[in-house]
């Protein structure tokens, strides 16, 4: 194969309760085409939709060190291509957009070179990559994933849930990189914290896998991450008293923030969808417009994860 196209959607991570180890995807995608190219080392980058101009088209662009990446251990390294990249996934918003790059490298990579490797591989790598593996599990499997670590080895399990499940997002205008999220944390937390995510993460796990709204709601409270993360998200706690007085299950911080998300349960994933379509017009009449957040949207769950598409 010389040319290959992988589409690979957006995805939440922690949800809450399930610091570094929840992920769900989300049906908003980024496109990444790959083509090899005769001349050694050659790469070039084209970016257009969410992050053009502000992405990096060079060699340190994430899809481009992904798939470098795969191809020196494949013994490939001399190979290089031309990518073009179309996201459709908000740029450093907490949406997986770097997870949705460093996936769509390697699996176009992979699918380049014939396919020599698995997917728990391709995670592996992702993750290793990525530095945490809640967003590229996400990504790669699609549903509902939950990471976990063997020593140095990061896994994941996939659940694909059996109940609708649908997203109202609150994407903020301005991004917030994960490091500086990150560095709000503190090295140590109160056991009594430790032990309320452990008893809500296993409440959220329930009720995903159930699909139980009753169970999500108070499964996505938290106090590893979230409190100190307010710093930056200074309007955290409004955003998500507006999408619960809207109608959502539960709501927390995507990711590191600043985007926040509302989840949506239904008998089916069209119902849901239908639900979260309400939540999101109660939600925009509850928010003040022109504080720097996009109004409400509704995003369905994605449940196939990264696909290779038909040239």
């Amino acid at each position: 194969m010389t040319r290959s196209t992988v589409r690979i959607p957006a995805s939440t991570a922690n949800l809450g309760s399930g610091y570094d180890a929840f992920g769900l995807a989300l049906a908003r995608y980024n496109t990444v085409t790959a083509e090899l190219v005769d001349a050694p080392d050659d790469w070039t980058v084209t970016v257009t939709g969410e992050g053009a101009g502000e992405v990096s088209t060079g060699h340190d662009n994430l899809v481009v060190t992904s798939m470098r990446r795969l191809f020196f251990m494949a013994g490939e390294r001399q190979a290089a291509a031309r990518i073009e990249c179309h996201n459709d996934i908000p740029f450093g918003r907490g949406l997986g957009s770097s997870s949705a790059a460093i996936v769509g490298g390697l699996v176009a990579g992979n699918a380049l070179l014939g396919r020599p490797l698995g997917v728990h591989e391709i995670f592996r790598m992702a993750a290793e990559i990525e530095g945490h593996p809640d967003n590229v599990a996400a990504a790669l499997a699609g549903g509902f994933t939950i990471c976990w670590s063997e020593g140095d080895e990061s896994r994941f399990a996939h659940v694909d849930p059996p109940g609708g499940l649908a997203a109202v997002i609150v994407v903020s205008d301005a991004p917030l990189s994960t490091k500086t999220a990150r560095d709000l944390l503190p090295r140590s937390v109160p056991h009594t914290d430790a032990a309320f995510d452990a008893g809500r993460a296993g409440l959220l796990a329930t009720g995903i896998v159930l699909g139980l709204g009753d169970l999500i709601g108070p499964g996505m409270n938290d106090r590893l991450h979230e409190q100190y993360r307010a710093a930056a998200v200074t309007d955290l706690e409004g955003v998500r008293e507006a999408l619960l007085a809207a109608g959502a299950d539960g709501a927390a911080l995507s990711g590191a923030g600043p985007t926040i998300i509302g989840i949506v349960t239904g008998a089916d994933d069209a119902s849901a969808l239908a639900r979260a379509g309400v939540v999101a017009a109660r939600a925009a009449v509850l928010l003040e417009r022109g504080v720097g957040r996009r109004a409400p949207e509704v995003v369905a769950l994605d449940r196939t994860g990264a696909v290779i598409e038909p040239e």
